[in-house]
């Protein structure tokens, strides 16, 4: 018979059939070489029971392949297996139904603690001296921070954010993390400067950012640069002043010095 009497046999439509032939399910029996029309047998209506349902039950094509010339017993068995799959699938998804309020409410306050620290930090910092800026300029920097950390409250999106502990303890962690980012080949450093005492004494120099890249800012500072959380944010809220109209990827790493001088490294990913 053809394809349109079999689809009509088998209550399907004629699509159905060319995607099956085509990975390998249920071939017709015959193709004529002129027309290109496909030809059934009646008894593939069997196969193709099987194969349907096999399929609305989640099997892939590959196990379904491994199915179709096995006896009933096994395919009833490989049924009981996909059963057994999927009910213990559901209890994860419950088990996560359970458990998703709880880490949203958990990361939420994650966020509010980091925002208290940071705003905290930037609340006992005087930039004027480091970045040459005005008060006026300040306080926007310190509203932009706070308006950035209630936007991600309001978004509940947190799947793109890292929160990372800045603290004493995580000083080491910190460290390699720099060092990892200054040593991947992926990265071109653009610009570098040793040896300065203020960003300030170089900050005119840092070559313009381009719109859709990915930057890297590296300092080392010694230690009468104690605050390292809120010198990155100053830094980073400066940069987001001068490329408003741009959309970038920002990252600012802040370390100790190990030889009492202060360091930068500006990178940017990819060549």
């Amino acid at each position: 018979m053809t394809i349109k009497e079999f689809s009509q046999l088998c209550g399907c439509n004629p699509q159905t059939l060319r995607y099956y032939d085509r990975e390998d399910l249920l071939k017709p029996v015959h193709v004529d070489q002129w027309s290109g029309y496909r030809y059934y047998e009646e008894e593939q209506a069997i196969a193709f029971v099987r194969i349907k349902n096999m399929q609305k039950a989640g099997f892939s094509i590959g196990e379904i392949k491994e199915l179709l010339d096995k006896d009933d017993a096994v395919i009833y068995e490989a049924f009981e297996n996909k059963i057994a799959e999927e009910e213990k699938r559901l209890q994860e998804i419950k088990t996560i139904q359970k458990t998703y309020q709880t880490e949203i409410t958990n990361m939420k306050n994650k966020i509010k603690a980091l925002a208290k620290t940071i705003k905290d930090s930037m609340k006992n910092y005087s930039p004027m001296e480091e970045f040459g800026i005005s008060e006026e300029e300040y306080n926007e920097i310190t509203q932009g921070v706070d308006g950035f950390f209630q936007r991600m409250l309001e978004a509940e999106d947190y799947s793109k954010y890292e929160l990372v502990d800045d603290s004493e303890d995580n000083r080491e962690k910190n460290e390699q993390i720099f060092n990892d980012c200054l040593a991947n080949p992926s990265f071109t450093t653009i610009m570098e400067r040793h040896g300065w005492k203020n960003v300030k004494d170089f900050y005119n120099e840092i070559p313009e950012l381009k719109d859709g890249e990915e930057y890297f800012f590296l300092f080392k500072l010694d230690g009468d640069k104690v605050n390292n959380t809120a010198f990155a944010n100053t830094l980073l809220g400066i940069l987001c002043m001068k490329n408003q109209d741009k959309k970038m990827n920002l990252k600012c790493n802040v370390i100790y010095s190990d030889d009492e001088d202060n360091h930068f490294w500006l990178l940017k990913s990819g060549s």
